[in-house]
């Protein structure tokens, strides 16, 4: 008989590998427990943090963007210095390019020994000026070499043509941040003015101007003209009156007087349709570019090219400007060192080249694909938010999906880098390399003034630790450096990453719902898709906003401007509330964890609270309320919070703790 052959034992199935855990993402070291986060959950998450972490005595303010500011700058300073070590350095290459401005700008030697000669023959074109029609001419060619004085040209989509590019002029020309400083009888600015002709003299004095003094009273009492023409910083918040196409004889009849075609010359650009920002400013400059005798406009035009390049001129200029500035106008008692200043530079004067450098080395697919998860979360939870307005008509809701239907996302780095070609930089010429860079840049802007608009652009570079939203393109975009914690972490549960970098997605998307946003459609055109009624309805609740925020006060009990803050208030109040429930859409159903003593839904409002830790100098924070369309960070913790539900319901916050704020006063928008 056949014996029956024995039958394997089936396979072992191998136990599946335990799901890795997750941390919470939450800096707990920062919190201050002896703070309620029903009172105040900036302080509770925060606390600690701010009362142990100074300003380094070289910044006007410090947190969490500053810090990841700081690590990507020491990156890109690593790379650049192995750019510039390597031996034999082909001319024309990345590296020759990188390389070479680097070393420029840290040989202090030789920017000693050089002294003003490498501005000499801008000065002496300067000299040179001698009609009103010389001036305009040299105001075309200030665009060309960075200063970009009285007024600044540049080109953008234009507003209601959004696949074209159009010449643009906006408002420009004071020295200091905004024209309160000039006009404002607060007793804080009068001592500003002060210390701003002080410096205007003794800068001009180094350069060899001989009645300084004269000089500096003049260029203040023209700067001060200038400011009284110019519109407040709420006023350029409108898209609507801030659109101004005009053809040449349309602005000669707006400017009389002020030659056009000799501005153009300036700017070796053609003659060309403009967008005029501001037309009553236009017409004052052309006013004074009348009135005001030439030799007032050539002392003004060289105290702004010193100022402009003295960083990067001999101490006795650099430090001038270093005391006016930073530790004046800001309140920083040391500058930065010398490397951070050269890298600050070339992110302004070669970023993608750098930046190109930095995402090879430092930004990987992982995070991109998570990200984009996180933004299709995001934009599913905005979708479903639309369909619940209950202010909103069926009409406009409809215009509305389909603009977020169009929304564009950019994550990380571009798809094609620039082409720095035609950009040439020397080791021994630091001053020309900013003019060339300048003259390369405004270059590209005047070869598309006119042409197609190229929707592969970013407005940053990928080491850039922030994020926009462009209505022209209707397109978000969030740059490699600002993909890392505390606003994301590939090891941290999702709670804490929705609730940083998942709220910043939603406010960039809730910009092109904002105030001023809303007002382009989903092909990034200004055109008016909302019905009266909703417009009325949405301005309803935006003024409740203001209102709110208006209530807030710093320093010596000054006032928030709630009406500047309006889209950013907006941008984090609905942010966050669809960053919540994308949060809830990511969890499928399923609980989310306790981790660290919080659950899932408190770990959210406490990871955007602890992305907004941050210390200002007063002299900076007095800046921001007049030139800052953002709120201060402890409000932007605290302010959209009091008025989400889910963060009632995660704390239990009740009538007397004082984030409390009654049902029928929370404002609620997206």
């Amino acid at each position: 008989a056949c014996a029956s052959r024995p039958v394997p034992p089936p396979p072992a199935v191998p136990e599946p590998a335990p799901a890795p855990v997750l941390k919470s993402g939450l800096d707990l070291t920062g919190f201050d427990r002896s703070v309620r986060p029903q009172g105040d959950l900036y302080r509770f998450a925060g606390g600690a943090w701010l009362a142990n972490t100074p300003i380094p005595p070289d910044r006007s303010n410090y947190g969490a963007f500053t810090i990841l500011h700081d690590q990507a700058q020491e990156e890109v300073k690593q790379l650049i210095v192995r750019a510039s070590e390597q031996a034999n350095r082909p001319t024309g290459s990345d590296a020759q390019k990188v390389g070479d401005f680097y070393l420029a700008y840290m040989d202090t030697a030789r920017v000693e020994s050089l002294g003003l000669p490498p501005l000499r023959e801008e000065l002496v074109r300067i000299e040179a000026i001698s009609t009103a029609r010389d001036v305009a001419r040299y105001i075309g060619h200030s665009q060309r070499i960075g200063v970009a004085q009285p007024f600044i040209w540049y080109s953008t989509p234009d507003n209601k043509n959004s696949s074209v590019y159009i010449g643009s002029l906006y408002q420009n020309g004071l020295t200091m941040p905004d024209r309160d400083y000039y006009i404002s009888p607060d007793a804080k600015y009068a001592k500003f003015r002060i210390a701003f002709a002080n410096y205007a003299e003794n800068l001009l004095a180094r350069a060899g101007e001989r009645n300084a003094k004269s000089a500096a009273t003049r260029i203040a009492a023209l700067e001060t003209r200038i400011a009284n023409y110019q519109w407040t910083k709420t006023q350029n918040r409108d898209p609507v009156k801030t659109y101004n196409p005009m053809t040449l004889p349309e602005y000669q009849k707006l400017a009389p007087g002020f030659d056009w075609v000799a501005f153009f010359e300036g700017m070796d650009a053609p003659v060309q349709k403009l967008d005029v920002s501001q037309p009553p400013f236009i017409k004052g400059i052309a006013q004074l570019v009348k009135t005001v005798p030439v030799a007032d406009w050539r002392v003004y035009f060289k105290f702004q090219l010193l100022d402009d390049y003295a960083p990067v001129l001999p101490a006795q200029f650099a430090d001038l400007e270093f005391d006016f500035h930073e530790k004046t106008l800001k309140g920083v008692p040391e500058p930065l060192p010398r490397w951070r200043r050269a890298v600050d530079t070339m992110d302004g004067s070669m970023g993608e080249l750098v930046g190109k450098m930095f995402v090879e080395s430092h930004f990987g697919a992982a995070a991109k694909q998570r990200m984009l998860e996180l933004v299709g979360n995001l934009i599913k939870a905005f979708d479903t938010s639309i369909d619940s307005l209950e202010w909103m008509s069926a009409e406009t809701r409809t215009e509305a999906k389909k603009k977020l239907s169009k929304i564009t996302v950019k994550i990380g780095y571009p798809d094609q880098w620039r082409d720095y070609g035609a950009l040439e930089i020397r080791r021994d010429d630091l001053v020309g390399n900013l003019l060339r860079s300048a003259a390369f840049k405004h270059d590209r802007l005047v070869k598309r003034a006119g042409g197609p608009v190229d929707k592969g652009e970013w407005l940053m570079t990928p080491q850039t630790v922030n994020a926009y939203y462009n209505p022209t393109t209707n397109e978000i975009t969030f740059p490699a450096a600002i993909l890392r914690w505390p606003f994301f972490d590939m090891t941290a549960d999702d709670a804490v990453n929705y609730g940083g970098i998942g709220s910043v997605i939603g406010h960039e998307i809730s910009h092109g719902f904002d105030d001023s946003g809303r007002q382009f459609d989903g092909d990034g055109n200004l055109r008016e898709w909302w019905t009266a009624q909703d417009r009325a309805r949405c301005k309803e609740r935006a003024a409740a906003l203001v209102r709110q925020y208006a209530g807030y006060t710093v320093l010596d009990n000054r006032p928030l401007n709630g009406e500047l803050t309006l889209g950013e208030n907006i941008g984090d109040l609905s942010g966050m509330a669809v960053a919540f429930k994308a949060y809830k859409i990511s969890l499928a159903g399923k609980p989310a964890p306790e981790i660290d003593g919080f659950t899932g839904d408190q770990r959210f409002f406490l990871g955007w609270a602890q992305v907004w830790r941050r210390k200002y100098r007063d002299e900076e924070l007095l800046k921001r309320l007049v030139t800052d369309p953002h709120s201060p960070s402890e409000f932007r913790a605290n302010g959209p919070t009091s008025n989400i539900d889910a963060f009632y319901d995660a704390f239990g916050v009740k009538p007397g703790h004082r984030m409390y704020r009654p049902p029928e006063e929370r404002v609620k928008i997206w």
